[in-house]
């Protein structure tokens, strides 16, 4: 199920264009992603799931500029991604797409608020004090920004590097299993921010995730088989969700 959402809808945050991407070549080749074509609607949550090697992590990287498709295109806003070089694509990932992962990737000698501003510092911008205040009290994380990584939980290492990730104003926030290594608490706290990301900073959020009560905080959910996207379910709720994964895994 590759048709893409109407074009009556808001221009697109993200657009994948029949893209595919294969690893290695002639007899090592893998298909990782099958002539894929969605858009992401500015100010919405998508998370995307499937079995392990369906393409999720793939899918997440070319939709970010990570990865250069094989084939097909894919356009950030009104840039077309395909072709620029790579110095214009580290600066346009830089200015426009905020990265969230499972570990942290913090930098353990520098203090939570100093963290969040490095985006910042390497583009050489001043740090913007009240918008990382602002993001610090949204994410619950005002009373720690002097600690380091080492003297916050997991949970709250993680709402640091969503501060990171929003500290730009990125167009879009790509997340990685950003719940992946966290407890039942941490894991909503940390939803929590995205999804307040969404609704109250009107945020573009794409997440790849296993776990369907992380998906069913989305407004939308991709389903990938064999680098395809095979199914999509709006309002999600954990139980549809959960049940979708185990009749894909079973077909796979």
């Amino acid at each position: 199920m590759n048709t893409p959402p109407s074009s009556t809808r808001p221009p697109a945050a993200v657009r994948l264009t029949q893209v595919s991407h294969v690893y290695g070549a002639r007899e090592t080749a893998v298909t990782a992603l099958k002539d894929v074509t969605w858009e992401f609607t500015p100010g919405t949550f998508t998370a995307v799931m499937g079995p392990s090697g369906s393409g999720k992590t793939t899918f997440l990287q070319c939709a970010a500029g990570l990865l250069e498709p094989t084939s097909g295109s894919v356009s950030l806003g009104p840039h077309q991604l395909n072709g620029m070089s790579e110095k214009k694509l580290a600066i346009l990932r830089r200015e426009l797409v905020g990265f969230v992962f499972q570990s942290f990737n913090l930098i353990p000698a520098l203090t939570a608020a100093e963290n969040i501003a490095l985006p910042l510092r390497l583009a050489r911008r001043g740090v913007d004090r009240a918008w990382t205040n602002e993001l610090a009290k949204r994410a619950g994380i005002a009373d720690r920004l002097d600690h380091r990584p080492h003297e916050l939980s997991g949970g709250q290492q993680q709402r640091v590097a969503i501060c990171r990730a929003l500290i730009t104003r990125p167009q879009v926030l790509c997340a990685d299993e950003p719940t992946g290594a966290l407890d039942k608490a941490a894991s909503r706290a940390v939803l929590s921010v995205l999804r307040e990301a969404v609704d109250d900073l009107g945020q573009t959020v794409i997440m790849v995730t296993h776990d369907p009560i992380a998906a069913a905080t989305a407004d939308q959910v991709l389903f990938l088989v064999d680098g395809r996207i095979t199914d999509v379910m709006d309002a999600p709720d954990p139980e549809r969700v959960a049940a979708t994964v185990t009749r894909l895994a079973g077909e796979d």
